[in-house]
């Protein structure tokens, strides 16, 4: 190409459509990386998970010693000696198990020194959403084996509010802080999730990980082929403009 030709391609060349261009690409392979480096930390916690199988379990004071050296206390397995509060019901919200709507049942477990959110398990709920599953607390010291599970923040679609809460108590997530206000007792940052092996409690259909390492890389695959197939297109675009654009013919 003579540089002639070549400055008049520059010339001609639309920039706001490149960096329209760009900037879409960019943002898909983004979501490429994202999704794989989920399924990368998916990877490191299923092996982290095998690796505690094969442990003792540990108590709270230290799980708590590890927490304050920063190490990685998600889903270590615990055990934890109290009395279960009879009254401090939290009932979470919109849980599905094979096709049913319910609940997830924590009571708070406490002792002299800590107080703790236990999960119980899954409850099925009414399709009459004023219901409230009929569920009998767990009383009395219990000796309990379960793991931790660092609370993650879910989807809210209003504040809640516990002004009037009334007992058992339906929320919509864990809030750790407000929970530890309403009931007016320090909560440690985090839930014991009872082990299935566990005769207290309910339905243990929980899954430490939901959505698997190779459904991120599926993701991950997929935006990264909307990318090239999006810059192909682009170029392929841009290539029949140039081509088929009128010529200015000055006379």
């Amino acid at each position: 190409m003579k540089l002639a030709d070549f400055r008049q391609y520059i010339h001609q060349i639309n920039w706001l459509v490149v960096i329209f261009t760009l900037l879409v690409f960019s943002g898909l392979i983004k979501l490429g990386l994202w999704q794989t480096s989920r399924a990368l930390e998916k990877e490191e916690r299923l092996l982290r998970i095998s690796e505690y199988k094969t442990q003792n379990a540990l108590s709270l004071s230290e799980v708590l010693s590890l927490q304050k050296i920063n190490e990685n206390i998600n889903d270590l397995p615990v055990q934890f000696s109290g009395i279960f509060d009879e009254e401090k019901l939290f009932l979470v919200d919109n849980q599905t198990h094979k096709g049913r709507l319910g609940y997830r049942a924590l009571q708070v477990l406490v002792n002299d020194k800590y107080a703790v959110l236990v999960n119980l398990g899954w409850v099925e709920g009414f399709v009459d959403r004023s219901k409230l599953p009929k569920i009998s607390a767990i009383s009395g010291k219990k000796n309990i084996k379960g793991h931790i599970r660092l609370v993650e923040k879910g989807i809210v679609l209003s504040e809640q509010n516990f002004a009037n809460a009334q007992w058992p108590l339906r929320v919509q997530t864990i809030e750790i802080d407000k929970f530890s206000t309403l009931i007016d007792q320090k909560l440690l940052p985090f839930v014991i999730y009872l082990d299935k092996t566990e005769s207290l409690g309910f339905e243990k259909n929980w899954r430490p990980i939901v959505m698997p390492p190779e459904k991120h890389r599926a993701y991950a695959f997929q935006w990264f082929s909307l990318a090239i197939a999006w810059l192909i297109l682009m170029i392929s675009a841009s290539v029949w403009f140039t081509k088929n654009k009128p010529k200015d013919n000055n006379k």
